[in-house]
């Protein structure tokens, strides 16, 4: 529940368009507009409470770090969603698959090990984001403070999406049951030694 809770908080996170946000820090605040700008869009929100929109038209425009993150943000949903297939074939209450406990619990660590991956991407793709947006906002620059990007509450959803895909899996990898030979082993009679030694 944990993997699939942070999935769906990763998912969320992409989606929205609030990675970061115009800042209000200084003296003269400006409030009149909001800017929010994530991977897929920039918004502008008056104080009226009209939202405007506008998707990124050209991919190869943007900034190394924003085609970056959504790289990263697309493979790691990826393997969320194969880590939910192959971690329901792996749960002990499902019927699907084969019935040997063995192999259900080698699927779970399977699943397991795709959402860390998944987490570990989502993780990455936000720290990016969020080091870009605060090199630029300490930056030496003409641009007034009130006039910079601060950090946005897309990014402390996708910290918290990468925290439950991280935990949910290392949940699922510690599944994997100790291996019993009982039964196995077989027990060889001791019988006299026909080698000859040499000297």
């Amino acid at each position: 529940l944990a993997a699939l809770a942070g999935w769906v908080a990763a998912l969320a996170a992409a989606v929205l368009p609030q990675w970061r946000q115009s800042s209000y820090a200084g003296d003269a605040i400006i409030t009149a507009v909001g800017l929010h700008e994530g991977l897929w869009m920039s918004c502008a929100a008056q104080s009226t409470g009209q939202v405007q929109c506008r998707l990124h038209e050209s991919l190869l425009s943007l900034d190394v770090h924003i085609q970056t993150s959504r790289a990263l943000v697309v493979i790691s949903l990826l393997l969320g969603f194969f880590g939910i297939i192959v971690s329901v074939v792996g749960m002990k209450c499902t019927k699907v698959g084969e019935e040997d406990p063995v192999t259900k619990s080698r699927r779970a660590v399977a699943g397991g090990v795709l959402f860390v991956l998944s987490g570990l991407c989502t993780l990455a793709a936000v720290s990016l984001y969020a080091t870009q947006v605060t090199y630029e906002f300490f930056r030496e620059s003409t641009i007034p403070i009130n006039a910079r990007y601060e950090f946005g509450s897309a990014l402390f959803v996708g910290w918290g999406a990468a925290s439950l895909s991280v935990l949910g899996g290392s949940l699922l990898c510690g599944s994997c049951p100790a291996k019993e030979h009982r039964g196995q082993q077989y027990h060889r009679q001791s019988q006299p030694s026909t080698a000859r030694e040499y000297i």
